[in-house]
C-alpha cells in the first residue's frame, strides 16, 4: 500500500528489618526525554509579519493541547500565511511529562531555527513540526536521522535476538495503534508512528525503519532510526533489560501499587515490632512487681 502524501516534510523511630521484600521503586530511564535528538530547519525565513503571528498562535495551541493529548495537528492563519503544525509525544509518557516535553519545543524551535518557513525539532520524548502553506513534500518513509552506537556487541547470537525483538514489535504496532515497546532476551525495542498514519502505512513504515537499522547499525549495541512518519529504537543490555519507570498511567499505577504495598508491609511489620516492645515492657514490669511482693 502506497504512503499517502501529507502536508509535512520535515516522564518515635524504630528499626524494621525486611526479608525478601521488594520495596524499591522502578529504575528511572537513563535518557532525559527532553534532550535534543536532532533538528531540521528550512533555509528560507518567514517574511510576512502575519505568518509570524500565525506561528506564535500555532505554538500556543499545540502546547495547550499537550495537556490532554499525545498527538495534535492544527492550522493557524489563512491563505498563503497559514501554517500547519503538529506535536507528538512518545506513547509511554504520562500527560504531565508530555506537556513538560512539548512546552520546551517552541523556545527550542525559535532558538535553533529562528523563523524558518518549516521546522522539525525532535526530542527523545516528543517532537514538533510545522510548515507554511505550499511547502514541498517528501515521502513518509524518507530517513531524516539515524544514530548507531560506536560500541559493538561481541560474540554471536545478537542479530538473531535483536531481529526477534523487532519482529515482535512489528506485530504489536497494529494492536498498539501506532506505538509498541517490548523486549526479548536483553534487547529492548520501541516503535512509534505519527498519530495520523493508518495501521497499514504504519506497519510499512516501521518495517522500512527496521530494515535500515539492520543494515545501518549492524552489531551496534543500540540504534535509533527516524523516518518522516515513524521511528524505532533498540538497545541491548548484556545484564538484562533494566526495569523502567514508565510514565504511562497503567505502569505508574502498577509502580504506585508496588510502593504502596511496600509501605503497608513496613507499617504492619513496624507496628508489630512496636507492639512486641510494649508487651516486653509489660512483662518486665509485672516480673518486678512479683519480686517486690515476694519480699
Amino acid at each position: 500500500m502506497g504512503f499517502p502524501t501529507k502536508p509535512f516534510s520535515l516522564l518515635f523511630p524504630f528499626m524494621v528489618l525486611f526479608t525478601n521484600l521488594e520495596l524499591t521503586p522502578l529504575a528511572e530511564s537513563a535518557t532525559d526525554y527532553t534532550a535534543l535528538v536532532y533538528k531540521g530547519c528550512a533555509e528560507q525565513a518567514l517574511s510576512d509579519p502575519n505568518a509570524g503571528q500565525a506561528l506564535s498562535a500555532l505554538f500556543g495551541s499545540l502546547v495547550s493541547q499537550s495537556t490532554k493529548a499525545k498527538f495534535f495537528k492544527t492550522t493557524s492563519g489563512t491563505g498563503q500565511t497559514s501554517i500547519t503544525g503538529l506535536f507528538q509525544c512518545r506513547g509511554d509518557l504520562s500527560t504531565s511529562d508530555c506537556y513538560n516535553c512539548v512546552n520546551k519545543l517552541p523556545q527550542m524551535s525559535d532558538k535553533l531555527c529562528g523563523t524558518s518557513i518549516a521546522s522539525r525539532i525532535q526530542l527523545y520524548g516528543c517532537y514538533i513540526l510545522y510548515e507554511v502553506a505550499g511547502f514541498a513534500q517528501i515521502s513518509g518513509m524518507k530517513m531524516l536521522y539515524k544514530t548507531c552506537s560506536a560500541t559493538n556487541v561481541a560474540g554471536s547470537g545478537f542479530a538473531e535476538r535483536r531481529d526477534t525483538a523487532f519482529s515482535s514489535m512489528e506485530s504489536g504496532m497494529v494492536s498498539g495503534h501506532g506505538f509498541y515497546a517490548t523486549s526479548y532476551e536483553s534487547v529492548y525495542v520501541l516503535g512509534q508512528c505519527e498519530g495520523d498514519v493508518g495501521d497499514a502505512d504504519c506497519s510499512e513504515c516501521v518495517k522500512s525503519a527496521v530494515q535500515r537499522a539492520q543494515v545501518e547499525c549492524g552489531s551496534s549495541i543500540s540504534g535509533q532510526i527516524y523516518l518522516h512518519k515513524c521511528f524505532i529504537s533498540y538497545s541491548y543490555y548484556p545484564n538484562g533489560v533494566p526495569r523502567r519507570s514508565s510514565s504511562d498511567s497503567s505502569s505508574s499505577s502498577s509502580s504506585g501499587t508496588r510502593q504502596t504495598t511496600g509501605k503497608t508491609v513496613a507499617i504492619i511489620v513496624g507496628g508489630a515490632a512496636a507492639l512486641g516492645f510494649v508487651v516486653i515492657c509489660m512483662l518486665f514490669a509485672r516480673n518486678l512487681m512479683k519480686k517486690h511482693e515476694d519480699f
